[in-house]
Formats: C-alpha cells, sequence, structure tokens
C-alpha cells in the first residue's frame, strides 16, 4: 500500500519518463512486512536545472505524510532525463543494513 502511494504521489508531482519504487525493508531490522525503507528513482525533467539538494526537498515535501507515518527511509536518485541517459540507465545498489537495533554496543 505504501509502496503504491509513492509512486501515485511521484508520479501526479514530477510527471517522470521513468519511476521506480522499491521497498528495501526486508533488507532492514524491521518487522516482517514493514514498508519502511525504499530506494526511489525519478526521472523528471522537473528536475533541470536544479540542485541535488532541491531535487530531494521537492521529494521529501511529496511525501511528507509518508514520512511522519512510518517510511524511515529514501534513497533517492532524481535525474533529469539526460543525466539518467549518461548514467546507462542505472543507479548504484543501496547501502548494507548497519543494523539498527541488531547492532552490538562496545560500550
Amino acid at each position: 500500500m505504501v509502496r503504491q502511494e509513492i509512486e501515485r504521489k511521484l508520479q501526479a508531482a514530477f510527471k517522470p519518463s521513468h519511476l521506480e519504487v522499491v521497498d528495501e525493508s526486508y533488507r532492514h531490522n524491521v518487522p516482517a512486512g514493514s514498508e519502511s525503507h525504499f530506494k526511489v528513482i525519478v526521472i523528471s525533467n522537473d528536475f533541470v536545472e536544479q540542485r541535488i539538494l532541491n531535487r530531494h526537498r521537492s521529494v521529501y515535501s511529496v511525501l511528507a505524510k509518508e514520512l511522519e507515518e512510518g517510511v524511515h527511509a529514501l534513497a533517492l536518485h532524481t535525474y533529469t532525463e539526460k543525466e539518467w541517459a549518461e548514467l546507462g540507465d542505472s543507479v548504484l545498489s543501496s547501502p548494507a543494513c548497519r543494523g539498527g537495533s541488531n547492532t552490538t554496543s562496545i560500550f
């Protein structure tokens, strides 16, 4: 449900030529079925002449409700169509989970 709502909102806000919303919650220390960690790839010419920080702020603004209600992390990849083509239509993999509450304290 959360993933679909994120897709719907980003589609409406940015009219992307390419959009991927990947639920990566399973890679983190969260209960089964959680929808709390996402990788988001948005390719839109709305980002032309925008710095990455402003692109991310725009996405956060659109997804403010989801961020308040349980989405813990967004790995954002925001590109113009030209930038996306230059990358060969690919992005880096998300980093491994650092363990959250599974980590052991050394103190």
